[in-house]
Parts: C-alpha cells; structure tokens; sequence
C-alpha cells in the first residue's frame, strides 16, 4: 500500500508589496479592515468601488489609496501583484478571482477563503516581528491563537531572545489596574534587569517579573516615608550606567504630575538614554471607571487638571485659584484629599455654587476603590466622616452629578 504525504493548503510566505500595484474590490467594511495594514506596507493600493465607507473614503482624500469610483472592470488587474475580493457580492467576487487566475495574480476572496488562491493569516504586530496564524479558513481559531501568541509575548511569557539595550524606561503604568498598562509599557517591563517601581504603579505587575529581576521600592508614601527624588535618580543613572535596562515603573502618566521629566533631565545629563512610555491618566481613567465622565456635551466643554498637593492658601502655589472659580467646566484636583476644604473654599469665595457637584474616588480602578459623591459646601465634611484616605482623584463640576442619569 502506498501512502501519500498530507498537503498543506497554504504556503506561507511573506510579501514585499511596496511600491507595487495592489487592487481591492470592494470599499465596505471588510475592505476598511484590511486596508491600513496594506497601506503601512507601503503598496500602490487602488480600490475599484462604487461606493465606499467614509473611513476608506478618508484614506483617499489623503492620498493613502486611489479611489476608482466604478464597479470591476475586466483589465482592472492589468500589472498588478495582489487583489483582494471584498465585496459582498459572491457573484462579482467569483469574477474577480476568475481573472486573476487567468492574470496569474494571486487572489484573497473575503467571502470564502479556500475558493482564492491565497489567503490572508490572522495577524500582529510585536515589536518588528509579525505573528500570522493560518487555520485552514477556521478565522475564529486562527485569531484566538494569534492573540495568545502576542499576549504571551506582550507578557513575557514566550522569550523572543530580543534584549533592550542599557539605558531607562520611563514607563506610565496607569492608574493601577495591572491590565490598563499601555502594551509597550508592559513588554518593556518583562525585559527589564531592574524596576524601580511607585506605589501607585501597577504592583501586581512585578509578581509576574523573573526572579532575576532586581525591584527597587521607590514608593512615595503620602505624609510618611518617601525616597527623595534624588535618590531615585541616582538610582536610574547607576543601575543603566552598570549596563542594565532600567524601566521605571510610575501611576498614570509619567508628565502628569508625576516627576517624569525630573529624572529624564537626571539622566540626559548623565548621558544615559531615556525611553518614554506614556501611560494612562489617572486623571481621567479613574473618573471614567467610577461613571464621571469629565466632558460632556451641553454640560461640560473644558476640563482643567490641577494639582493640589499645595493649598489655595499657600504663598508657594502655582495655580490661580480664583480664575478657576470663575470657569463653568470640570476641575479635576490630583493629590487634593487634605487640602479639599481649602480649595472648595477658595472656589466658592471666587464665585462657583456651592452646590456644585463633588465625586472624590479612592484608589480607583483597583479593588479598594471608593467613591464619595457630595456637593462643594458639603464635601470636607462627607471626606472625614467616610474616612476617604490618598491616593484619591476629585472630580468638581456638573459632570459629577449625571450619574443620576443611569438610574
């Protein structure tokens, strides 16, 4: 008995499509799908439709395709590489693949895969490698596998032999939940030789770290023990000074209020490289998840973020309290839990209502987080008596009080 050997569908292989001609049938949501990633590979790429929507009719106006506003003509893949079906006519599809055959263009139908001559993979991006998943046209299980790959590549989980070289880090971890890290921020730090990590920075995080893996605790512990902020740049220069990778691991974003480009400064003089990883806000993430939306229309059209580790009433303070009395939109107050009294004191004297609504959230986005809702006059009071603590985020405006729309 002779046995043969199993076939694979598809060849995969890798296309270097700049420059050269690519033909999309079809401009609907399939074709805005599949179009930036064509574009980022530099292809001559014209889109022979009707109609189309206004994401891909932007891509036109922008130069970034060529529009040809008609339905597939025959010498339509006249000198081209690559055509792909993206119509929702099986019939016109059917068309398409039956002259690129006879052009001898290879052909992706978006309808059914196995009746083109080529495929596309399931697909992403880690950092200059691109992962491609074929299923044999079972989309569902090659997308799945392709997440998981760069998920545990994202993570660390799957060593891809690539090391950072020695230098720092300056990665925004956001406000706290280990899963609103930024996907830079978090591949970053699983190459990391060393952490110098904040107490608001995502903690969970550095369980996941190597053993081998040096974490410098430089929490800044409200009103108690703190690292100076000298000895957390010394700490950066010496470690990537030594050959290591550094990343510093800070809550939010590394530039609001967070000292970030204190030790990029630090580290620009000592002649050591500094990547910046931004992160996200707590100043407007920590809100969000407690159902404050900090614009919105017909209520709020601005949104300041202030400080409030100085009072009102301190001769050192940078901000002009009695002009942000006097604006009608959102103020959010970062580090404002003890100096909450003065500040709704000074914006009531400069002329905001006093009952003006108040959300302050404790430890937002993590699982001791709190909210306090109250009203300006009301809210120094309502604070001690609910023993809100820092880190806590202050939301004052109209925006505050629209939770009663969800009821």
């Amino acid at each position: 008995m002779l046995s043969r050997m199993a076939v694979e569908q598809h060849y995969l292989a890798g296309l270097d499509l700049a420059g050269r001609r690519v033909v999309v049938v079809g401009g609907g949501t399939v074709a805005q799908r599949r179009l930036p990633r064509l574009v980022r590979s530099g292809a001559a790429i014209e889109v022979v439709s009707p109609e189309v929507t206004p994401s891909v009719e932007a891509m036109a106006d922008a130069g970034e395709i060529t529009w040809h506003k008609r339905v597939f003509q025959a010498g339509d893949l006249s000198d081209a590489w690559y055509v792909l079906c993206c119509t929702s006519d099986t019939a016109v599809n059917a068309t398409v693949a039956e002259e690129a055959e006879k052009t001898r263009v290879f052909c992706v139908r978006a309808d059914a895969g196995s009746a083109g001559s080529a495929v596309t993979p399931a697909t992403g991006d880690h950092d200059g490698l691109l992962v491609g998943v074929l299923a044999g046209g079972e989309h569902q299980r090659s997308a799945a596998i392709r997440d998981g790959l760069l998920d545990a590549l994202r993570e660390g989980r799957i060593e891809d032999q690539e090391r950072e070289p020695a230098g720092v880090a300056l990665v925004g971890g956001g406000p706290g939940d280990p899963e609103l890290i930024t996907v830079r921020g978090r591949r970053l730090l699983a190459r990391a030789d060393v952490v110098i990590a904040d107490r608001l920075g995502p903690r969970d995080l550095l369980d996941e770290l190597a053993p081998s893996v040096t974490v410098i605790d430089a929490a800044k512990i409200p009103y108690g023990r703190a690292a100076s902020q000298d000895a957390i740049n010394d700490a950066l220069v010496e470690h990537a000074k030594a050959g290591k990778f550094v990343v510093r691991l800070k809550g939010g974003d590394p530039y609001v209020f967070g000292r970030g480009f204190e030790e990029v400064i630090a580290c620009a003089k000592a002649g050591v490289p500094v990547t910046v990883v931004p992160g996200v806000t707590s100043a407007f993430a920590v809100p969000a998840v407690a159902d404050v939306p900090v614009t919105h229309r017909g209520v709020a059209h601005e949104v300041v973020v202030v400080s409030g580790h100085i009072g009102p009433d301190d001769p050192n303070t940078l901000t002009d309290w009695a002009a942000l009395a006097r604006l009608g939109g959102t103020i959010v107050v970062m580090m404002g839990v003890d100096k909450l009294a003065a500040i709704a004191k000074a914006l009531i004297s400069g002329g905001r209502s006093a009952d003006t609504p108040v959300a302050v959230i404790q430890e937002g986005t993590t699982r001791s987080q709190r909210v306090l809702r109250s009203t300006m006059d009301r809210v120094a009071d309502d604070l001690v008596a609910a023993g809100i603590r820092p880190p806590a985020v202050t939301v004052i405006g109209e925006v505050a009080g629209l939770i009663s729309a969800l009821a």
